[in-house]
């Protein structure tokens, strides 16, 4: 395994991370056997950096990685999210405050490696939506302050919702990591995208998260399955997805994720899969790309494909214009 630093956190990991989410599902519908097995593989892979949330199962995927930490005592980092109402920003900090401790409870851990606001941002608050200036003004206060507690490590967010509200935040150097959806269906956070191109633009979010040392966290790296290029789900997975910044729905995502298995053609990969996740790794901004697992296959396959390191140059010059096809269709 690889390591990259996760930008001015300072922390080593690895550059394939465990996702404990709900589309993969090992972590929140596996069981007690299969979740143990699969933590203890992906430690002897390499793997560090685990990644979960109270949204996750409901708590039941915080419950359970809680529990196997405990069962195997490996040294591994974990960071968890807090997904604050539509409140007053002087209500902002007690629930934030109340996500963490019960997320520590759940987790058995009196101190979590990273904490990641898990709204979107946008610049002005819309519903659930989290605004640049509540971020500034009452959401990093209140981190710091669990910091200074002892309760989180470093702080960070999801890099979700309106694009400028992204950059604006990522400019100041507020937040120490970022989130960031970055895959085949959707490079806009590293490429230009061509007109017309079905996807958010993100506007090379990782150039913004680079100049201030922002550690990035790659997500929806295989647009939560789409890029291997079949509709069918693993049973533990979850049964359906809502595609995020690509196609409205998810058979719309696989159709065209198809249309890129030129690169498997050509030689650049043995698979959609392998690709996607060595794409992921060709920006020297990344430095971790989180997975969802739903088998101790998936995993294994996912961490042979990253061992391969990023794709070629030969095969990334061949990308857009295969990304030009996505855009005619």
């Amino acid at each position: 395994m690889d390591y990259r630093t996760l930008g001015r956190t300072g922390l080593r990991v690895g550059v394939l991370g465990f996702g404990c989410g709900n589309v993969g599902g090992l972590l929140v519908r596996g069981t007690p056997a299969e979740q143990e097995r699969a933590v203890a593989r992906a430690v002897d892979l390499g793997l560090n950096y685990f990644d979960t949330a109270p949204l996750y199962g409901d708590g039941q995927s915080e419950t359970n990685l809680g529990r196997v930490l405990r069962a195997l005592k490996p040294r591994v980092y974990v960071g968890t999210k807090f997904r604050v109402p539509d409140v007053p920003a002087a209500e902002l900090p007690p629930a934030i405050a109340r996500s963490v401790d019960e997320s520590l409870a759940r987790l058995g851990l009196e101190r979590v490696d990273l904490l990641q606001c898990h709204n979107l941002v946008t610049r002005e608050r819309m519903g659930r939506s989290v605004s640049v200036k509540d971020i500034r003004d009452a959401i990093v206060p209140a981190l710091i302050r669990l910091v200074e507690a002892g309760k989180i490590g470093f702080y960070g967010m999801t890099a979700l919702g309106e694009t400028a509200a992204l950059h604006e935040v990522l400019d100041a150097g507020i937040v120490q990591t970022a989130q960031v959806c970055f895959n085949l269906l959707n490079p806009s956070a590293a490429h230009a995208l061509p007109p017309r191109f079905p996807a958010q633009d993100f506007g090379r979010l990782l150039d913004h998260a680079a100049r201030r040392r922002t550690g990035v966290i790659v997500i929806r790296v295989l647009a939560a399955g789409a890029l291997s290029g079949s509709e069918a789900r693993h049973p533990i997975a979850v049964p359906t997805v809502d595609p995020i910044a690509s196609a409205p729905e998810y058979a719309e995502d696989v159709r065209r994720a198809r249309l890129l298995e030129a690169l498997v053609k050509d030689g650049h990969a043995d698979s959609l899969v392998e690709a996607s996740l060595r794409f992921a790794l060709t920006s020297p901004a990344v430095s971790t790309v989180l997975l969802g697992y739903s088998s101790l296959e998936h995993l294994e396959y996912a961490a042979a494909s990253i061992a391969k390191g990023p794709l070629s140059a030969e095969a990334v010059g061949r990308l857009p214009a295969l990304w030009a096809t996505l855009a005619e269709r």
